[in-house]
Order: C-alpha cells, then structure tokens, then sequence
C-alpha cells in the first residue's frame, strides 16, 4: 500500500516537472521573433512557467509557492529555457507546432491542480476550476507580455479543453477507477481536443 502511494506522488512530481519544463519551452518560443535578448526571452519562459501555479497557490492558499519550495521546478525551467538557447534552429522548425508545446503544459497542469486543490480539501467543482486556472494563466500572462491577446479571449478551444479534462478527472475518480490511470486519461483527453480543434479550426460560438 504505501508502495503504491508512493509511486502515485512519483508519477504526480514527474509530471509536474515536465509541464514545467514544457510551458518554459513556450515562453521562450513566444518571444523568438520579437528581437528580445536572452534575457527578456529567458524571463518570458520563467512567467510562462511558474505564473500559473503561483496563483493558483496563492488562491488556495498553499505555501510556500511550489517552485519555492522545491529547487527542482527551477532546474526544469533551466532545462526548457538552454533546450530553447541550444537549438534555437530546431526549435524555429517547430514554430508550426508552437502549440504542441502549451498543449502539453496545459495539459500536465489542469490535472496537476485538480489534484492539489482536492488534496487542499476543497471540493470537486473548485478543483475544476482552479485546474484550468492553474493550466491557463501562465500562457495569459506570457501574452500579455509579448503584446499579444491572451489565447483565453481567442475563439480557440482552449480553457474549456482543461474544463473537459478536469471533469474527466474527477468523475473517474468519483467512480473509485485507479489515480495513475485517472490522470493519464485526463491528460490525454486534453490534448486530444486541443490537436482536433487547431487541425480542424473548431472554436466555441461566439456572442453576435
């Protein structure tokens, strides 16, 4: 038994980590063309990926701040931010796939919030919320500060894929199937809509 819940908190870190490493990727990438310094684009990157579980944090009310608490998540934003530096000329191939990268942080997040909101005590519905909180604020202030309208307000399917994964999480695990399971389902679920909807421009309706 504890065996098991500790192979659950190893996959949950893991996670974590590479979704941070993922969403630093984005930031970097954000700024690639926009004639900023290492340092603006290193910036950028680090925004892009402590912002949005810092507030989500911050609202819940957890402390210290989980990349201060644990000097690791800084390591993965490193490793984001030189994989970026290093091969700048590999990663402008992948300006296409630009969104692949957010896709997978946000992907990794939602999920990783519904879990410490839960885990926080609160109930399921602010652990949705918080979820797509925790996965879209940072790709919101990486916008913000590159000038660009946050992805939030775009008709992309965006936060309402974290929504979806975050409901898919939590009524799996209302129905008692198993947590590793659970998570990776709702990950890949996001992920999926995100891939249908930018290959076949869906969007949600929008107010006439």
């Amino acid at each position: 038994m504890k065996e098991t819940f500790l192979l659950q908190l190893d996959l949950q870190y893991a996670l974590e980590l590479v979704g941070t490493y993922f969403f630093a990727i984005s930031g970097a990438l954000a700024v690639q063309d926009r004639e900023h310094d290492l340092f603006g684009a290193g910036f950028t990157g680090f925004i892009t990926a402590i912002g949005g579980g810092s507030l989500r944090d911050l609202l819940l009310g957890a402390y210290p701040l989980v990349w201060i608490g644990n000097v690791n998540f800084l390591y993965a934003i490193f490793a984001g931010l030189i994989t970026t530096f290093l091969f700048s000329s590999a990663v402008a191939k992948l300006r296409k796939t630009f969104f692949l990268f957010d896709t997978l942080g946000i992907a990794f997040f939602t999920i990783l919030g519904v879990e410490k909101s839960l885990l926080l005590g609160f109930r399921p519905e602010i652990a949705a919320i918080m979820g797509m909180f925790s996965a879209v604020m940072g790709g919101v202030i990486r916008d913000t500060l590159t000038n660009v309208m946050p992805i939030l307000f775009r008709k992309e399917i965006y936060a309402s894929a974290c929504l979806a994964g975050a409901v898919l999480y939590l009524t799996l695990d209302y129905f008692g199937l198993q947590r590793n399971f659970n998570l990776l389902s709702s990950i890949a679920l996001i992920i999926l809509i995100r891939l249908i909807a930018v290959r076949f421009k869906l969007s949600l309706p929008t107010l006439n």
